[in-house]
C-alpha cells in the first residue's frame, strides 16, 4: 500500500467528544491526557467577534440556552449555506451572555455517559484553548465554519483567526497548526496571509458553499487535487472515501502524488458510524471495532485521523506501527 508522507497525527476531533461534551475545554484536557498529538476546535464568531468553539452556530443541541427564559427571544430562523435552521444562533449573543450557557452532550442517545457532564463546562473561546494547548505542548487544528455566510452578515472570520495565531508566535510552516474548512476561498484568502498548514476538507456529496468548484468530486480528480495542492498542505475527507465496499480507492495515492497528506474524517467507536464490517451487534450506541477500522485506514497509508476517541487512536496507531 501507500506510504504516509508524513508521520501519522491524532486529531482529537473537538476534543475527545466520545467522552466528554465537545468543544469544551474538558474533552480537549481529557484529548490530550489520552495522547493526542493535535485538538480541534469548530470556530465561529459572537456577536462581538470573538472566536468560539462550537461544532455549527446553531446551539440549541450544545447548550442550556433554551432553558435561559431572558434568551427566549433570540431563537429565529435563519438560512445558513442553502439550509433553514431555527434555532439560537451565537452571532447573535455577545461573549459575556454566552459564557452564561453551559454545554451539553450532542448526541445523548448514543452517548448516554456524557450526559452526566451536562450543565458543567462553559463555551471556550479560541485564546483559551490555545492557551490550553501551548500550556500542554499540543498543537490545533481549527475549522472555520460557514466563512462566506459569515462574512456576508458582516462577522468575518480569516484575518481574526489569523491574528490569534500570530499572537501565540504560529506563523510558520512547521507552528502546531492546521486550519480546515470545506470551502476553499477563504482557505486561499488564509494562504496569503499566513505560512501555517491548510487543509481542505471534502465530502462524499455535494460542492463547497462558496461555489468554487462545481463538486467535490471534480476537486478530488489527479488535476484537481494539483490545483488544491497550489495552497493547501492536505486533503481531509470523509473516511468512506477510501473505500469502494471493502476496497481500497485511489484516493490517498492520488493525494499523495499531489503531495497532498490525507487525514480523513471522522472515526467513532459506535456502531451507527461503522462500516458494516467493523460493527458489534445490531444496537446503534453500542462500540465495535473503531480501533480495527482506524488501524486498516493506517494500512493505506493515511497521514494522521480524526477520532472522537483518541485514546483508542493512540492504542491503533501503535498497535499499526508494530506490525509493520
Amino acid at each position: 500500500m501507500n506510504k504516509p508522507l508524513s508521520p501519522p497525527i491524532v486529531i482529537a476531533h473537538r476534543g475527545a467528544s466520545g467522552s466528554r461534551p465537545e468543544h469544551t475545554l474538558a474533552a480537549y484536557e481529557l484529548a490530550i491526557d489520552q495522547g493526542a498529538d493535535v485538538i480541534e476546535p469548530d470556530l465561529v464568531p459572537t456577536r462581538d467577534d470573538v472566536l468560539v468553539a462550537r461544532h455549527e452556530n446553531a446551539i440549541g443541541g450544545t447548550t442550556d440556552v433554551a432553558a435561559h427564559p431572558e434568551f427566549a427571544d433570540r431563537r429565529t430562523t435563519k438560512t445558513i449555506d442553502g439550509q433553514e435552521l431555527t434555532d439560537w444562533f451565537v452571532e447573535d449573543f455577545t461573549l459575556a451572555e454566552l459564557k452564561t450557557l453551559r454545554a451539553r452532550e450532542r448526541l445523548p442517545a448514543l452517548r448516554p455517559g456524557n450526559t452526566a457532564y451536562d450543565g458543567r463546562f462553559a463555551i471556550p473561546t479560541l485564546a483559551e484553548i490555545i492557551a490550553l494547548a501551548q500550556r500542554r505542548h499540543v498543537g490545533i487544528y481549527p475549522e472555520t465554519k460557514h466563512p462566506t455566510y459569515f462574512a456576508r452578515i458582516g462577522h468575518p472570520t480569516d484575518v481574526a483567526l489569523v491574528a490569534a495565531l500570530k499572537a501565540a508566535g504560529w506563523d510558520s510552516a512547521d507552528a502546531p497548526v492546521f486550519i480546515q474548512s470545506f470551502e476553499v476561498a477563504n482557505l486561499r484568502r488564509i494562504h496569503a496571509l499566513t505560512k501555517v498548514r491548510l487543509i481542505q476538507l471534502v465530502a462524499g456529496q455535494g460542492a463547497p458553499a462558496d461555489g468554487a468548484a462545481p463538486s467535490y468530486a471534480d476537486m478530488l480528480t489527479p488535476d484537481g487535487l494539483r490545483q488544491v495542492a497550489r495552497y493547501a498542505w492536505g486533503l481531509g475527507p470523509d473516511k468512506a472515501q477510501l473505500w469502494a465496499g471493502a476496497v481500497p480507492t485511489s484516493l490517498i495515492a492520488d493525494a499523495h502524488a499531489a503531495g497532498l497528506r490525507v487525514h480523513p474524517w471522522t472515526y467513532r467507536a459506535e456502531n451507527a458510524f461503522l462500516p458494516a464490517r467493523f460493527r458489534r451487534g445490531d444496537a446503534p450506541d453500542a462500540h465495535g471495532d473503531v480501533a480495527g477500522e482506524i488501524g486498516a485506514a493506517l494500512r493505506l497509508g493515511i497521514d494522521g485521523f480524526f477520532t472522537d476517541y483518541p485514546l483508542t487512536g493512540v492504542e491503533a496507531r501503535r498497535a499499526a506501527k508494530d506490525h509493520r
